[in-house]
């Protein structure tokens, strides 16, 4: 008797080859999700800056509150038509659960509204950005460093030099 068939070992090792590449697909499919959230972290950002830029040259300051959702309009002019909210989830535990974007006007050459800070949080590195709290400023997007004067690190990203709380006039995205 000439039996062709597979043994029980042998069904097993393709069982366990194939439960192991699915294994190893889910988790590169994982971490290409979150780079991805990441990705759209700073583009959301860009173009709220580039928004926030527009809307200075025609008014002489930045404006006061942003609110995700909405739209930064003046008279007649929309300077973006949705204002960014941040991709859920956070994916990282860099900072303290918040899945916010920040955004604070503040005082800068005696002139209210003068600049501002736009704050995220990275759970990647994504170019010459780390993993962490990324704040834009009119000076452009880098990580935050507590020697940057003006910038407000996001409510809820507490354990660094802020204390834990949000900042004086934080406003959420």
């Amino acid at each position: 008797m000439n039996k062709k068939a597979f043994t029980l070992i042998e069904l097993l090792v393709v069982i366990a080859i194939i439960g192991l590449l699915s294994t190893l697909s889910i988790v590169a499919l994982n971490t290409a999700r979150a780079r991805s959230r990441d990705a759209r972290r700073i583009s959301d950002i860009k173009q709220t800056q580039t928004a926030l830029e527009m809307y200075y040259n025609d008014n002489g300051q930045y404006p006061s509150t942003l609110t995700g959702g909405a739209n930064l309009a003046t008279n007649s002019v929309v300077y973006i038509d949705i204002v960014p909210k941040p991709p859920i989830p956070a994916d990282h535990g860099l900072c303290t659960g918040t899945t916010i974007y920040t955004y604070n006007a503040g005082v800068f050459s005696g002139s209210t509204n003068g600049t501002y800070s736009l704050n995220c949080c990275l759970g990647n590195q994504i170019g010459n950005l780390s993993a962490g709290l990324v704040s834009a400023t009119p000076a452009g997007l880098t990580n935050y460093t507590p020697a940057q004067s003006g910038v407000q690190p996001p409510p809820g990203m507490g354990g660094g030099p802020w204390g834990g709380g949000p900042p004086p006039g934080a406003g959420g995205l």
